[in-house]
């Protein structure tokens, strides 16, 4: 294995002591032209790197934020992490992006990473429902920023989506157009999003005249396509069966409308279908999907914003912790049109 150039490496090979090296790497002014230029031909030369870890460390001061999402096979934390980037790199900053998989304890495990690194600070969506993964990140004293999250008993900055609204148009969508007996394919019932977005539905259910009872819910382990196949089943396997469906999200409801194509039953005729983020796979679906849209980009740039404000106050003035809470919108696509 090749041995790594050091500074010390450069410094022999250009004649020069280490802190001119240095000065050339970071005060290239402070040297003399004829130095600069011999120390950059051995840097050239010697294929030396300078180590950015070792420098964020002699500073105190990362260049790297990072984010942990639910899941980056999820479209919509591939929209929120863009945005982030974004911001980040206007910054100056980089984002080094890590995946809990709906997962307490990877969510944990990465956490701790991030400390060990000494980020500059952490956007995050919380996998872990009693809030101990957070507590214990606290300790560290690294600023964090929750994402598709509301600050609930924290002090913390967050920005999120009004999920409550969000699940509202949904099922107000629905019931408006006559249906009567509703499914909520849910996703892991400990998630607030998911939570939030039940109790949406059921708001517009009431508004409607309808019992809670006319919204069937329907939990899965997970948020993904495979999980709302198998909710398409076992929805298709109920004595009395729904008319229409809204899922947590848009994966679970591609997951559903590929068990209906399966199974026959047509959408939206003899089932109409409603997702949630509006990811770019729901107009390309087969039977283009209803959805409720999330401005992912943006609630990343944004919760990105927050996170810099506050690692880096301007004008003296301390930073003052912010909640966030962007408004959804209904997209009304194939799979919910036509009345009951």
């Amino acid at each position: 294995m090749a041995q790594s150039v050091g500074i010390k490496d450069v410094a022999r090979a250009a004649g020069v002591s280490v802190g001119t090296v240095s000065n050339v790497i970071n005060r290239p002014d402070t040297v003399a032209f004829g130095t600069r230029s011999r120390v950059l031909s051995a840097i050239d030369r010697l294929g030396y790197v300078r180590s950015e870890s070792a420098r964020q460390l002699r500073a105190g001061r990362s260049r790297i934020m990072g984010l942990l999402v639910l899941d980056m096979g999820n479209p919509f934390f591939v929209d929120v992490a863009r945005g982030a980037e974004r911001a980040a790199r206007d910054a100056g900053l980089g984002v080094m992006v890590c995946n809990s998989a709906q997962n307490p304890a990877e969510e944990a495990e990465y956490l701790s990473l991030f400390a060990e690194q000494r980020v500059r600070g952490v956007l995050l969506t919380p996998a872990d429902a009693s809030g101990l993964n957070i507590d214990a990140f606290r300790r560290h004293g690294i600023p964090f920023v929750l994402v598709d999250r509301v600050a609930e008993g924290t002090s913390e900055c967050s920005v999120s989506v009004d999920d409550v609204a969000g699940g509202a148009l949904a099922v107000r969508h629905l019931a408006d157009a006559g249906h009567r007996r509703i499914a909520y394919v849910s996703g892991p019932p400990a998630l607030n999003q998911v939570k939030d977005r039940r109790e949406g539905a059921l708001q517009a259910l009431a508004e409607a005249g309808l019992p809670p009872k006319a919204l069937r819910e329907l939990p899965t382990e997970r948020l993904d396509v495979a999980a709302g196949r198998d909710a398409g089943a076992r929805l298709l396997g109920l004595a009395e069966r729904p008319t229409a469906v809204f899922c947590a999200n848009d994966l679970l409801a591609l997951g559903v409308l590929q068990a209906m194509y399966a199974a026959k039953v047509r959408v939206p005729e003899d089932m109409a279908i409603v997702g949630y983020d509006d990811i770019e796979f729901a107009a390309a679906a087969a039977v283009p999907l209803t959805s409720v849209r999330q401005p992912a980009v943006t609630m990343g740039a944004l919760a990105a914003g927050l996170l810099l404000e506050e690692t880096e106050p301007s004008g003296g003035e301390p930073h003052e912790h912010r909640r966030l809470v962007l408004q959804p919108e209904l997209v009304v696509r194939w799979s919910s049109l036509g009345s009951r």
